[in-house]
């Protein structure tokens, strides 16, 4: 995790000392439902929760270096934790992690992490979308152009390009809601997991309290197909963010400047030039998103573990699970911020849309010319030949407009009124269903 790129509550998740308080809860429940049912005595459970509680809400910096130090020697870190908590719990410690492997603890622990993290990426997503939805609705009729490879296409709104956006996100909302669910397992099963030592009434309990769902198999470690997808999900969401920023820089770009992200005042574009204003939000935004689905992989990749268990896959989900979880926290956050405050210029994307003379409305003269009776393939060459009339002459002084060549092509006027051109070359004719496309995005509006 990089600070500069990461939000304390974000990070608070991943810290050592809420780690070991979700061990600690871990343990501390397992005893309690053991107890329930005969495995140990009441009286040590309720002590162990009644000391364990006592020292974790003392825990400090200086505990962890404890902690570390007695890993230093064992080589192991929940032992090195469960040897730290038996000094705080006293007698009673030799109940604790009975019949518990440390995959068990490792494991569900994560899960707490993992949908700890979704809860709040679930926050930020919903920023997203609340951004989204406005700007969308404030220019659900601002009229601009479409683009096809980066070629202007015909005229759309700029609030369509938003609406799909949200749609897009909407879609990301529920696979995250999936992947919290795919993810939200509990493992408390014992070596290899075959619950020769607890018994599986103790998981029910555990994961009851920790609102998560037995795992059906954990072979000892949870298996690691749900991790990938769940990382897959944040890819997706990464590149979700990513497709909305290139969007944005590409608008921004001098020779287009049809939005624009807010500039600060104090801001500075360039050490050198004074006079840049540059799209650093989306381009950051960017970089961000190659990050996190850059531990898709990596996700993937620990799948396929030895047998019943390795630990491969540890030292992977060590750096991807906090730095994936974060990193996209903070992203979305920036990208909610950077639409909320978007700097839209309605008057340039119209000019844009005549920019090049009326050829962006080539498609619904095509379709005039054909409703008057001319043959699909002629009508097309007619409506070509004048399109590329039109672009060699771009700028020039004896430039002429779609519209003009049009009416000076004998073979169109002699079919065509003067009227019908006038008619397919009306840019809010794009407008006209607008608000069904709405109406499936985002409801009654």
């Amino acid at each position: 995790m990089i600070t500069r790129y990461t939000r304390p509550q974000a990070a608070a998740i991943w810290t050592q000392e809420n780690k070991y308080r979700i061990w600690f809860e871990i343990e501390a429940l397992a005893c309690e439902a053991m107890a329930a049912y005969g495995g140990i005595p009441a009286e040590a459970a309720h002590a162990i929760r009644l000391n364990g509680d006592k020292a974790m809400a003392a825990f400090t910096e200086a505990d962890t270096a404890e902690i570390d130090a007695i890993e230093a020697e064992t080589r192991h870190d929940v032992i090195a934790f469960l040897t730290w908590l038996a000094k705080r719990i006293g007698e009673d410690s030799r109940f604790v992690h009975q019949g518990l492997t440390s995959s068990d603890i490792l494991d569900t622990c994560l899960a707490v992490q993992l949908t700890q993290a979704t809860d709040l990426l679930l926050e930020d997503i919903e920023k997203v979308l609340e951004a989204l939805r406005k700007r969308a609705l404030e220019h659900k009729y601002t009229l601009t152009i479409g683009r096809s490879h980066g070629i202007h296409a015909e005229p759309t709104s700029f609030g369509l390009k938003l609406a799909g956006h949200y749609a897009e996100f909407t879609r990301n909302k529920q696979r995250l809601i999936s992947a919290r669910a795919e993810i939200a397992t509990c493992a408390i099963s014992g070596a290899v997991g075959t619950f020769a030592h607890v018994d599986p009434r103790v998981e029910e309990y555990v994961a009851e309290k920790l609102g998560l769902r037995p795992e059906p198999v954990s072979t000892q470690v949870i298996p690691r197909d749900r991790h990938a997808a769940f990382f897959a999900t944040l890819g997706v969401i990464a590149s979700s963010i990513e497709r909305l920023a290139t969007e944005i820089r590409h608008l921004q770009r001098s020779e287009v400047r049809e939005a624009e992200e807010f500039f600060h005042s104090g801001q500075k574009g360039s050490s050198a030039m004074p006079h840049k204003r540059n799209p650093v939000l989306s381009e950051n935004l960017c970089g961000l998103a190659r990050l996190v689905r850059a531990t898709v992989i990596p996700a993937m990749e620990n799948v396929a573990l030895w047998h019943e268990r390795d630990i491969s896959h540890s030292s992977v989900e060590r750096g991807i699970a906090p730095d994936a979880t974060v990193t996209l926290d903070f992203a979305l956050v920036r990208l909610a911020g950077m639409v909320e405050k978007l700097t839209v210029y309605a008057d340039q994307m119209a000019a844009n849309v005549e920019s090049l003379g009326g050829v962006v409305h080539s498609g619904e003269v095509l379709l005039a010319l054909t409703k008057a009776g001319i043959q699909r393939d002629n009508a097309y060459k007619l409506v070509q030949r004048n399109a590329m009339a039109t672009w060699a002459k771009l700028g020039q002084p004896d430039a002429r407009s779609f519209r003009n060549n049009l009416l000076n092509d004998p073979e169109v006027v002699g079919q065509v009124s003067e009227e019908a051109i006038d008619a397919a070359m009306s840019a809010r004719m794009h407008h006209a269903h607008i608000d069904t496309i709405f109406q499936r995005v985002f409801g009654n509006v």
